[in-house]
């Protein structure tokens, strides 16, 4: 597998697409062993036939659907109204923006450049610095990796045979954790740079109430999917298509804003997310293939527990490796390979495969904000008009508050599991 890997990183740094890059050097372990090239197409055609990976171009759909039907304008209004009386608004508008469409786009990647383009203007406008704007639209796109639906926990709960249902449920402590140490991060970091808030005093009462109604509809999604799933109304797959159908309801007669030409729109966007995922997806069947021949899951676990024992130190290390792993390969591609070679590691010394799927979504999703090959601090750079290293700089505050709440993910696993065990049992 050393082979391997030496390729796959090398096709990488010569600028090869992720896809292709994972391909090829998938199919170099086939060159380098005694093993038939059948098994191959074999491995790109079963890699897709798993009826769960069926939720995530349902809810893809769904997400870019929920874009087009006045949703997102109803959410802004709603976080205008929540967060407006707080230092750099705007960007407390990001994190809460953010909360809200976790239960909507389940994409980070997305997110992140949605909001940069409908809250990036207004930020340059009033004064903010560009750097300080990409980083926080950006980085606030992290809370999609646990607030359900998220399709990283989809793929890990996939590839791992982790139950989604108890990982979405499980999302939901974290991501209001995130938010509320991005919103301080902002507050102390806006407050410096005085960035004055849009309005004196709270919203009133009635305009949290009025705001609340306008987002009703949005704001129940996440609850319907969670609790049909719980009470086995629909598998995660069969809650996608429900997610599909209940954007197109409320969009063509609810808000009235989904017309022909948005759906067909709304198609063409979908079908290009879609088969970008899928493609990753198929294609790493080859690579996965050469892991689970290999052993290198038990060749690693036996690494590590000569290492250490300690289940503390144990976690710090595997923080530390996917932190490494996400700043050079896309969040998809790492839930894809590592979840296999990572979870029978952490579940031999005691972890909880609910808990780590928390923690290394979160962890490698935030490589899609850092150098060299973060998806995400390109697009919100290039949206906002700002160099990558600029946005890198301004987000310090923000790594920080990322980083805190990884600590408080890997080290107080009974906060994650409370609502899993809760609604599922122990």
């Amino acid at each position: 597998m050393l082979t391997v890997v030496i390729v796959f990183f090398a096709l990488l740094i010569l600028g090869m697409p992720v896809a292709f890059a994972i391909g090829i050097s998938g199919a170099t372990f086939f060159f380098t062993n005694d093993v038939p090239y059948s098994i191959v197409v074999q491995k790109v055609v079963s890699g897709t036939q798993s009826f769960t990976l069926l939720a995530i171009p349902l809810f893809i759909f769904a997400g870019n659907l929920m874009n087009h039907t006045g949703i997102t304008s109803r959410m802004i209004k709603l976080s205008n109204v929540l967060v407006g009386h707080m230092h750099g608004h705007i960007g407390q508008v990001s994190v809460v923006m953010s909360t809200l469409m976790g239960g909507v786009s389940g994409s980070a990647n997305a997110d992140a450049a949605m909001e940069s383009r409908i809250l990036g203007p207004d930020m340059v406008k009033r004064g903010y610095s560009k750097g300080w704007g990409a980083a926080i639209n950006g980085l606030s796109s992290l809370i999609t990796a646990t607030i359900p639906p998220s399709m990283g926990l989809i793929i890990y709960g996939s590839v791992g045979e982790v139950s989604i249902g108890r990982l979405f449920v499980a999302g939901i402590v974290p991501g209001f954790i995130m938010a509320i140490a991005l919103m301080i991060a902002v507050d102390i970091s806006a407050k410096k740079r005085n960035y004055m808030p849009e309005r004196q005093e709270r919203a009133s009462l009635g305009e949290i109430v009025k705001a609340f109604v306008d987002c009703i509809w949005a704001l129940l999604f996440p609850v319907i999917l969670i609790v049909g799933i719980r009470m086995g109304l629909m598998t995660p797959s069969e809650a996608g298509a429900f997610a599909a159908f209940y954007a197109i309801i409320v969009g063509a007669f609810i808000h009235k804003e989904l017309t022909l030409k948005t759906f067909i729109q709304t198609l063409k966007e979908s079908v290009r997310d879609i088969g970008v995922i899928m493609l990753i997806v198929a294609i790493s069947g080859i690579f996965g293939y050469g892991i689970v021949y290999d052993s290198v899951p038990q060749t690693l676990a036996s690494l590590l527990i000569g290492i250490t024992s300690s289940k503390t130190i144990m976690l710090l290390l595997i923080i530390v490796f996917l932190i490494i792993a996400g700043m050079f390969v896309e969040t998809t591609v790492c839930a894809l390979l590592l979840t296999p070679i990572l979870l029978p590691i952490v579940t031999s010394v005691g972890v909880d495969p609910v808990h780590f799927g928390i923690l290394m979504m979160t962890v490698v999703t935030g490589g899609i904000m850092t150098p060299p090959v973060g998806i995400a601090l390109y697009t919100v750079s290039d949206i906002m008009g700002c160099t990558p290293e600029e946005t890198v700089k301004e987000a310090i505050p923000f790594y920080i508050a990322i980083l805190a709440v990884v600590l408080i993910i890997a080290f107080f696993p009974d906060l994650i599991l409370l609502l899993p065990n809760l609604v599922y049992g122990n």
